[in-house]
Formats: structure tokens, sequence, C-alpha cells
């Protein structure tokens, strides 16, 4: 046995590991898949200027403006999602 045996081996079994966990990533598809993106509602032209009506009257602090400011954002999310 050559002195340099062991050290190829763990070479390889180090190559081996790495292989299997960059094979485990192809797996996954970059598509969207069905039934995984929430769906957006979409809300009429009234409702929104009623809304908007509502957020004008609250006070700047209010806490409600961030989370619709949130909301959103997720909003934009879920349409690319189901592009």
């Amino acid at each position: 046995m050559k002195p340099n045996a062991g050290c190829s081996r763990l070479w390889l079994v180090g190559l081996a590991i790495g292989m299997s966990l960059l094979s485990a990533c192809a797996t996954v598809s970059s598509e969207s898949a069905i039934g995984v993106c929430p769906p957006v509602v979409e809300y009429s032209q009234a409702e929104q200027a009623q809304a908007a009506d509502e957020i004008a009257s609250l006070p700047q602090n209010a806490v409600i403006i961030g989370w619709l400011s949130d909301y959103s954002v997720m909003r934009d999310q879920a349409r690319i999602c189901m592009r």
C-alpha cells in the first residue's frame, strides 16, 4: 500500500459528499408549484377609494399604516409567485 493511499481515499470521500450535496440542489425547480402561491384578493376601485379615505383619517403614527405597508409587499410577492 502506498503512503498516500489514505489521503486519496479521503479526497474521494470528500468529492462524493460534495457531489451529493450539489446534486440535491438540482432537484429543485425554479418554476412555481401549483398551490404553493397564496391567492391575491382583488379589490374594486370603490373599496380601494374607501380604504384610502379611511387610512387618510388615521393619525400618522398609527401602527396599522405600517402593517398595511407590509401587506402590500406580501401581495406583490404573491403576484410574482403566481407568474
